[in-house]
């Protein structure tokens, strides 16, 4: 394994983290040996088949799991961290409320937390600007398609300024086109919006175009395999997936998943 470790204080540091469950009395390894260090503003890429466990990383840094071993620390040290204040989420579907407008969707967390209602209305329509939504703040998920809606997504889970954005699988269930137009996207609203960035994906192409630095996990048992920096140019374009750098990047990933 190796670029696991930094010298700088990480936002994330992870050493040694497993999950198991119990069903039916039997015990399963939803993830095992994940030890990694990301730096504040990083885009992580976390790539893997089903039931390697990503999906569980997740949740433990959201707050939904407790890890059964190993350690967690989330934040710098200077300041408290809690997740529901601290950490937006996106998911496979974009999960907007049919009978919200738009922008009333992405006020949603802001909603929850009691945010002051004006500098959040302002803020979620900075972020619908961002994300190329602007003038669609009054439509309803319906008259989105479903790019657009996953763009209304990741806006929303932007607009309480939290630490850490959590992406599972967001454009999964988008065609290969749009999937390939939003992975552009994600590029520039992550340069934009500065934060840090964990994006698990199935798709070995994207976790090398998407990803910083990129942590493989492997199924049976799950465990994590390899973490380490893409170095390749941040500013990148749909071209870069021809050069050799890439595809040495993508062997790398095939070889460790067993291909």
């Amino acid at each position: 394994m190796t670029d696991t470790l930094t010298t700088a204080e990480p936002m994330l540091r992870l050493r040694n983290v497993a999950k198991t469950y119990t069903t039916g009395g039997k015990r399963f390894v939803a993830v095992s040996n994940v030890t990694m260090d990301v730096a504040e503003g990083d885009m992580v890429a976390l790539v893997g088949p089903s039931g390697c466990g990503k999906t569980t990383v997740l949740k433990i840094l959201a707050g939904l799991h407790d890890a059964d071993d190993g350690e967690v620390r989330i934040g710098n040290g200077h300041t408290a961290f809690t997740p529901g204040r601290d950490v937006g989420m996106v998911f496979q579907q974009a999960l907007l409320l049919k009978w919200r407008t738009i922008l009333d969707n992405v006020l949603l967390p802001a909603d929850i937390l009691g945010l002051p209602k004006k500098a959040s209305r302002e803020r979620a329509r900075d972020l619908l600007a961002m994300v190329g939504l602007a003038g669609f703040e009054q439509k309803y998920p319906y008259e989105l398609s479903g790019g657009m809606q996953q763009r209304a997504a990741i806006a929303r889970a932007l607009v309480h300024d939290p630490k850490l954005i959590l992406m599972d699988e967001p454009f999964g269930a988008l065609d290969a086109l749009t999937r390939e137009k939003m992975n552009l996207e994600m590029l520039r609203i992550w340069r934009e919006s500065g934060k840090t960035i964990l994006f698990v994906t199935h798709s070995i192409q994207e976790a090398v175009f998407l990803g910083a630095r990129c942590a493989v996990l492997t199924a049976g048992p799950a465990r994590m395999a390899d973490y380490f920096t893409i170095d390749l140019p941040a500013d990148r374009t749909l071209d870069i997936k021809t050069t050799e750098p890439f595809g040495n990047y993508v062997k790398r990933i095939y070889g460790l998943l067993g291909f």
